[in-house]
């Protein structure tokens, strides 16, 4: 017997309660349950749209097979061993939401290590910890909250059972855009136990918002929590943008809508007009590349074709969207080559956003007019270190934000820094307690300054070319005796995991730091993506 469901938020988690004792509530189901009738989907055009293939090759679906993200999770635990219950179920809430959702209903607490690797399925939980940020996931979250510290930090509330009576469960209502024909929902209902429902917020930022706007609470001696850090804020970084204003949602840009009417199910489905793609287009093509190249040991559920096609919309999107970069002014006076660059942020939020191992950089060379090279700021090395930055080569230090570039051991680095109770820089999420630098390229129309969860940090704050959507920075440099005209080539270049984020972990002996290292090391060379380039000749 089942009884009536309700969710409830406790401490900023959504918590499954029960009217009575539930020993066995079940409120999920595996995407494969959905596949068969939104999978085959084609426009008129012939273009694919499937949503299940789509998704499937997506972050979204792989949230629990990110091995950086399970390496992650056992250094904090191995850090602070008298939390490592809390620390993974409240890693759980976001990469294993169903599973940690349904322990929860059931008295218990989410876990992480207990379902890996992701290659063994014993039970039910196991396979909806797998099965990542799933269909039946997003789409049985409610609006109550949305949008409301109360709904951040994985506060997301699933709706209840519309049943009336303990007694006599009725389906579970399972949320979308448009509104479903009577025949449809008895097709749904029956292949699924959902009853599709009309609801507009699946369209809204504040839906996102219940995941990717994250606090922390950095754990002292004893697993006593001793502070708090805004981990991420990409939600709150696009709500003081002039993207909210304009509503262009999250949904608008990582869900783009499909241009032609097309049905949304391959059984009986009606062309629709503004169908979303279930692409979920980010930057991390880094690791949708480690999870195809590894497919196998971390048991990744969509094909080779499907993470092609996943990576080259990552790559293009990384190159169009993201970043605009322009040489505003070059010169050279004597033996001094001077140029302007300017540096756009073309998302909703600051650029890099999200977890923040992510940074942003500019990599400056001037070769001379044999080709010889007299001046690099920036370089990547091949274990995916940059030349010059003060971090990667000693992890205490911090490499400023500039105005003005001199000499090749400086490098303009957009990024977050994060600092321990003792003010040193840290990689350990839940040592951090503030930010020691954070310089990272704000989005147009940036409105956050006096909000100290998204406020640049550090020498960028006190910078009068900084901000508003874009940063200028200036470059002198000597070119000594060298013989011109010049070619100046100038990149920015992004990078999903810093060196200092996989290389501290390399202490940690357990199997997934081991793991991940030496993934890291496989492909370092290959860590970085360029979203701009611009070259530029200077006699």
């Amino acid at each position: 017997m089942r009884w009536l469901v309700v969710v409830s938020v406790v401490s900023g988690a959504a918590v499954a309660m029960s009217a009575q004792p539930n020993p066995h509530a079940e409120i999920f189901e595996t995407s494969d349950r959905c596949l068969g009738c939104h999978n085959g989907l084609r426009t008129p055009a012939g273009e694919d749209v499937s949503i299940g293939s789509s998704w499937r090759a997506s972050m979204m679906a792989n949230s629990s097979r990110d091995p950086y993200w399970q390496a992650g999770v056992r250094r904090e635990v191995t850090d602070h061993p008298a939390a490592a219950e809390a620390i993974q179920d409240e890693c759980a809430t976001c990469h294993m939401p169903m599973s940690r959702t349904e322990a929860r209903l059931n008295g218990g607490d989410g876990a992480v290590f207990d379902h890996l690797p992701a290659t063994i399925e014993e039970n039910r939980a196991d396979r909806l910890a797998h099965d990542g940020v799933a269909c039946a996931m997003c789409h049985q979250i409610s609006d109550r909250n949305l949008g409301t510290p109360a709904s951040f930090t994985g506060g997301y509330v699933i709706a209840p059972s519309p049943s009336k009576t303990p007694a006599v469960p009725g389906a579970r209502p399972m949320f979308g855009p448009f509104k479903i024909e009577r025949g449809m929902t008895t097709i749904m209902r029956s292949a699924t136990g959902f009853d599709p429902t009309e609801a507009p917020h699946v369209r809204q930022s504040e839906l996102c918002a219940t995941c990717h706007t994250l606090v922390t609470k950095a754990r002292g001696p004893g697993g006593v929590v001793v502070g708090e850090l805004p981990e991420q804020m990409p939600f709150l970084e696009w709500k003081h943008s002039a993207y909210a204003g304009e509503q262009r949602s999250c949904q608008s840009c990582h869900m783009p809508v499909v241009d032609e009417e097309t049905a949304i199910a391959s059984v009986l489905g009606a062309p629709r007009k503004g169908v979303a793609r279930h692409t979920f287009i980010g930057g991390n093509v880094f690791m949708q590349r480690l999870l195809n190249r590894y497919r196998k040991e971390l048991g990744v559920a969509a094909t080779a074709a499907e993470m092609n096609a996943a990576m080259a919309l990552t790559v293009a999107n990384l190159e169009k969207s993201t970043a605009e970069l322009s040489i505003v002014r070059a010169e050279r006076s004597g033996t001094l080559l001077t140029a302007d660059l300017h540096v756009r942020n073309l998302t909703g939020h600051k650029l890099p956003t999200g977890y923040p191992s992510r940074r942003v950089w500019l990599h400056v060379a001037v070769r001379d007019r044999n080709g010889r090279l007299v001046f690099e700021s920036g370089s990547l090395a091949a274990n995916g270190s940059i030349a010059g930055n003060d971090n990667d080569a000693d992890a205490l230090g911090v490499e400023p934000h500039y105005s003005e570039i001199r000499s090749p051991d400086q490098v303009q680095i957009y990024e977050s820094v994060m600092g321990d109770t003792e003010g040193r820089p840290t990689t350990g999420l839940l040592r951090g307690v503030r930010y020691m630098k954070d310089n990272r390229l704000v989005p147009r129309g940036f409105a956050g300054a006096s909000d100290p969860q998204i406020a640049v940090v550090g020498e960028a704050a006190n910078d009068p070319d900084f901000g508003d959507g874009g940063d200028r920075v200036r470059y002198a440099i000597d070119v000594g005796q060298a013989a011109g005209p010049f070619l100046l080539d100038v990149e920015l270049r992004f990078q999903v995991i810093g060196f200092r984020w996989a290389e501290n972990l390399r202490p940690y002996t357990a199997e997934e730091t081991r793991r991940f290292v030496s993934y890291y090391e496989s492909m370092a060379s290959s860590s970085s993506e360029a979203l701009a380039v611009r070259h530029h000749i200077v006699n």
